[in-house]
């Protein structure tokens, strides 16, 4: 049976989505860092990992873009998953004053909370903040996290869809040790830094144009070393074994000073 790392508890959306993703049974491993999730990967100790990219509402993660420049793990899928998010707890909603989930489902939910004025407390995962408010058993506390962990956890669901945009989708990449084979309807994801002057991420981009190749997502990081400068995050239609990507690769390379294949894999359609 297939195995798949996941950060959080059971119920998370992250397993979820590799739930989704695989379409057979698998076993799920619960761990408690995104480090540790693409670590056992590497380590063998499971054949996949699942990251969450990027929010339709919040935007990228950042911590797993910058895992993505350390880890040897290769991305070979991708998948959009529904975000449902659920006020969970034991009591009214007008005698709450304390939440708690992930810091990106309480962006999410930015709208809700401020309407009532509640207190927000970041954890380390959604399906993990159940847990919390069922072990802290306290009436003045709820928390953010799906229907699924609610009902792992036997707490009730005081509401339902609670994001402050109905249209909240998180996109999700699958990585592992080996690559994924060309399918024809094609992402590749890079990483890459330029020197650090005018028109230099202009000569980039006019290569993608040059050879009339879509991009579909490009998005900065700060290095950690260098104060006011970036890597880039970019991915565009294609996979790496089909020569025209090979030759932008190569172009690119020559106008880099740092520049990673974190892999290719089928195009994901919004469900």
């Amino acid at each position: 049976m297939l195995s798949v790392s996941f950060q959080g508890e059971h119920g998370a959306y992250s397993e979820s989505a590799a739930l989704r993703y695989f379409k057979v049974r698998i076993k799920t491993v619960s761990l408690k860092t995104f480090a540790d999730v693409l670590r056992s990967t590497d380590d063998k100790k499971t054949d996949y990992s699942i990251l969450p990219i990027e929010n339709s509402i919040e935007g990228g993660v950042g911590e797993s873009y910058d895992l993505l420049y350390h880890t040897p793990l290769n991305a070979i899928g991708e998948i959009y998953h529904r975000i449902e998010h659920c006020l969970i707890g034991l009591s009214k909603i007008d005698e709450i004053d304390t939440i708690y989930s992930h810091p990106q489902a309480l962006g999410q939910c930015r709208q809700f909370i401020q309407k009532y004025n509640w207190k927000s407390i970041p954890t380390y995962d959604t399906a993990g903040s159940v847990k919390l408010i069922k072990k802290m058993n306290k009436n003045n506390v709820c928390c953010i996290a799906s229907e699924t962990a609610a009902k792992i956890f036997d707490l009730p669901v005081i509401k339902y869809c609670i994001a402050d945009h109905s249209n909240n989708y998180t996109r999700f990449l699958i990585l592992s040790k080996s690559q994924s084979h060309k399918t024809g309807n094609d992402k590749t994801s890079i990483i890459f830094s330029t020197l650090h002057k005018p028109g230099a991420l202009y000569k980039i981009i006019k290569i993608f144009h040059d050879q009339n190749i879509n991009l579909t997502k490009i998005e900065s990081r700060p290095k950690k070393c260098n104060v006011g400068e970036y890597n880039f995050y970019v991915d565009f239609d294609g996979h790496i074994n089909e020569q025209r990507i090979k030759t932008i690769i190569d172009d690119i390379t020559k106008n880099t000073i740092f520049l990673k294949i974190i892999g290719s894999y089928p195009t994901a359609k919004l469900m």
